[in-house]
């Protein structure tokens, strides 16, 4: 693995722990205040901007709390240039588990997530948060 994949996977550890955590500080520290979410599971598309995600984040219980199980990793990283990175990541978090794509850039000697396109399916077996 080189030394830029080890910071990206680095990068993403504080990004599944915020989201299990409802920790929005961790959250800050890996998505560039532009970043916007986007999701197309169901019409219309959502487009959220970061201070939505955080409100919403900070707004609901924590999965950390509620003793979800904990389910999340990375499937794949590729780098296209010392700057410009792409991971494809799986997050569960209260009764729905998550496939998101990251695009990442290397701003200011860190990676900053400056996209995120996500999907889900439902998982049955955890209540809704």
């Amino acid at each position: 693995m080189t030394k830029d994949v080890t910071e990206i996977a680095d990068t993403l550890g504080p990004y599944f722990d915020g989201f299990y955590e409802g920790n929005v500080a961790k959250l800050k520290s890996v998505f560039h205040p532009s970043c916007h979410l986007y999701c197309a599971t169901h019409d219309p598309m959502t487009d959220f901007d970061m201070a939505t995600v955080y409100k919403r984040v900070e707004g609901r219980t924590k999965p950390s709390e509620r003793g979800d199980p904990r389910e999340d990793g990375i499937i794949s990283i590729d780098q296209s240039a010392p700057e410009c990175a792409f991971a494809k990541i799986y997050i569960s978090l209260g009764n729905q588990r998550f496939i998101d794509y990251l695009t990442l850039l290397k701003i200011d000697h860190r990676w900053q997530i400056i996209t995120k396109t996500f999907t889900y399916t439902e998982r049955p077996d955890v209540a809704p948060l």
